[in-house]
């Protein structure tokens, strides 16, 4: 009997199996539908389509890197639990979907899943995985840097694909990709640890910035509250929580007041030039507070914290013999946005068993 297209269609809608999978139910059934659903659930592939409701906010975040680091991608990849994440089958899983994506670059998600992966698409590729190793799997993000001229790439996992980082940047100096490549490493180390969000405050938006500095301002004055209930120094309530408040104006009336200070306490003028840079930047540093935070540039080192990341650059640059300039990241942290569905066992066992 011939397999039409329409029989197809309606042995998915009633398993959930892929489309090639049930074609070939309904070859090997001779387009009996019962058949063919009796040969789906004996492959195991009949109950994809009900695992592919259930939440995944586990799994991994892997990545692949050319070999000579002018091509990164990243990708999470998520199961329903720790226990599968480990699993030898999704770990291989993981490693090719990361591959193919490196090899193919797919625009979005709805393009991976149209695109094709040996003899199938790739959904169907996911569903027959679903199918073999037990859980909802679901490729949720991926994104690909791709170096030009000049330029190389690096990346790191961290906790075994809990937190993974892909980092880009341009030389000046082409003797030296193999070491700007090792600085990549541990910068990416960096971002793992610190979880910055941007490259620099020049990104940010500044009614974002306007909403942040009331937010944070509250949250310091909440917060010593409790120190004074219990005797400790203080933290100043900063007026300004990024570079990109601290306006040329800004920064001469703050001179000009520490001039005053300065004056105040019979310091010698003749010495000014002295004290004066160090409160300067110790003015810039208390009230560049979400710089800090969400800045990779503006972080403190984490293998320095005596010097920001845009210090340690421009030292690796003049190491290097060129500048070093770090175009763009990425940072995945498995699972996070995703609400995580809080399940009874004991429940889910028992109406199984009813």
């Amino acid at each position: 009997m011939a397999v039409t297209a329409a029989m197809v269609k309606e042995l998915r809608e009633k398993t959930g199996a892929g489309m090639m999978d049930c074609k070939k139910a309904l070859v090997e059934a001779n387009g009996d539908m019962e058949g063919a659903i009796d040969w789906l659930k004996k492959k195991g592939l009949a109950s994809a389509g009900k695992k592919s409701d259930r939440v995944a906010a586990e799994g991994t975040v892997a990545i692949k890197l050319d070999d000579d680091l002018t091509k990164a991608t990243i990708a999470e990849i998520n199961a329903e639990t720790d226990f599968v994440a480990k699993n030898d089958l999704f770990q291989e899983f993981a490693k090719n979907v990361v591959a193919h994506i490196h090899e193919t670059q797919p625009a979005d998600i709805e393009a991976l899943n149209a695109g094709k992966i040996g003899d199938e698409t790739f959904e169907e590729y996911v569903k027959s995985n679903i199918a073999k190793i037990g859980e909802n799997l679901v490729v949720r993000r991926f994104e690909t840097l791709e170096a030009g001229e000049n330029e190389v790439v690096n990346g790191y996992i961290h906790m075994g694909g809990k937190i993974g980082v892909i980092v880009e940047a341009k030389y000046e100096n082409p003797e030296q990709k193999e070491k700007v490549a090792e600085f990549l490493k541990q910068l990416a180390m960096h971002i793992a640890a610190l979880k910055p969000q941007i490259l620099s405050y020049k990104e940010f938006d500044k009614a974002f910035v306007e909403k942040e500095t009331e937010g944070i301002a509250k949250s310091i004055e909440k917060e010593n509250e409790e120190l004074k209930r219990l005797g400790k120094p203080l933290k100043n309530v900063p007026q300004f929580i990024s570079k990109l408040q601290l306006t040329d104006e800004v920064l001469k009336e703050v001179e000009e007041k520490l001039k005053e200070e300065l004056k105040a306490e019979g310091k010698p003028e003749k010495i000014w030039d002295r004290i004066l840079p160090g409160k300067m930047e110790r003015f810039i540093s208390d009230n560049t507070l979400l710089d800090q935070q969400m800045c990779l540039l503006d972080q403190f080192y984490a293998l320095d914290d005596k010097k920001s990341v845009a210090q340690v650059i421009e030292e690796k640059s003049k190491e290097l013999g060129g500048k070093i300039e770090i175009t763009k990241f990425v940072r995945y942290e498995l699972g996070e946005g995703i609400e995580k569905k809080d399940d009874d066992f004991a429940s889910e066992v028992a109406a199984q068993l009813g």
